[in-house]
């Protein structure tokens, strides 16, 4: 049933896989999470409004995020190269899924800390706290069920990325999809990678629904 497989690629795929996961999605993270809070704050009637600078953000980030991510990959072939030496492989692959990511965790970032209540807020200003208490303090904490979820939403996106990634050679199971269950119609070889890449999914929405849950109950 499944003699075109060689298991040992499927390992090193998945592999591969796991690690342009676990790269991007903590660097995605890291830009993200800034980002959401600078759109949040630099809003109209927010702590730190600042139109031009929300207007700047915002028009960057929609951008980035209309951009379908086989052209960004394409596009960005010789930025990537500048940046880690090669377009292809694990290395290769991260620098576009992090700027396909990063501004779509951005939003998501930012629509949780706008779903906080304001009396959160409000209280611990009244309490003399900074705008960075506030924001480490009172709507970071209060937002962080919403900031789990976004990341889980986001590491699912960034599963599909990575199988896109697969057209430039940038290894993993979408590679592995690609060349042998697509250009050479090996059937059982696409089944497996597919396989593989619902049971990924499938872990991380359970291990994003239960750190929420966690969270939640604190």
């Amino acid at each position: 049933m499944f003699a075109n497989v060689d298991w040992a690629d499927i390992g090193k795929a998945t592999i591969d896989t796991l690690l342009m996961l676990g790269g991007s999605l903590a660097l995605t993270v890291i830009l993200g999470v800034p980002l959401g809070v600078l759109l949040y704050l630099s809003g109209k009637g927010r702590l730190a409004a600042n139109p031009v600078l929300n207007a700047v953000l915002s028009f960057v980030v929609n951008v980035l995020r209309s951009v379908p991510f086989i052209i960004l990959l394409i596009v960005m072939l010789p930025v990537t190269v500048l940046l880690v030496g090669t377009s292809l492989g694990v290395a290769g692959a991260i620098p576009p899924l992090v700027v396909g990511a990063a501004p779509f965790y951005a939003r998501l970032v930012e629509t949780a800390l706008r779903e906080v209540d304001k009396g959160v807020v409000e209280a611990t200003q009244a309490m003399g706290g900074s705008t960075f208490q506030i924001v480490t303090r009172a709507l970071l904490p209060e937002a962080l069920p919403g900031i789990i979820a976004g990341a889980t939403v986001t590491a699912i996106a960034l599963v599909s990325y990575t199988a896109m990634a697969g057209v430039v050679g940038a290894g993993g199971l979408g590679d592995l999809a690609i060349r042998f269950g697509y250009q050479r119609f090996q059937t059982d070889v696409m089944v497996v990678t597919v396989v593989l890449l619902l049971i990924l999914v499938q872990i991380l929405q359970m291990i994003g629904d239960r750190l929420v849950a966690k969270v939640s109950h604190r």
